[in-house]
């Protein structure tokens, strides 16, 4: 069965709103959806990337260029990824409706994997 990808992007004034006891809620939420798609046999993974932002490599003229990021100025984050199995985009779409990450301002952008 296909494989999709959903890369979750983070609003950042969005999640700046967030108390401590909505963020338990939350991932709360997050627990409580990827256990359904867990049981139906549609979840292949998962994880919450940390906050620290990572390094964004580049190249120019040859060298590997390495920086922080991302930066304060963001927008938007990746804040984690799921993969679920479904036959098809529209039934990947089906499965994301009721993500909590919707709820909370951010875009899931859904990509089929190519395996290769």
């Amino acid at each position: 069965m296909p494989k999709f990808m959903l890369i979750l992007h983070d609003s950042m004034p969005a999640l700046q709103q967030i108390s401590p006891a909505q963020m338990q809620k939350v991932i709360a939420d997050y627990q409580a959806w990827s256990a359904k798609l867990g049981k139906a046999g549609k979840l292949a993974g998962g994880e919450k990337l940390k906050d620290e932002g990572g390094k964004h490599l580049t190249s120019a003229k040859g060298k590997l260029v390495v920086r922080d990021g991302p930066f304060a100025e963001a927008k938007e984050v990746i804040g984690g990824y799921f993969t679920i199995e479904a036959p098809d985009y529209d039934a990947a779409t089906a499965l994301c409706a009721d993500c909590p990450h919707l709820a909370l301002g951010g875009r899931i952008e859904l990509r089929e994997i190519d395996p290769m």
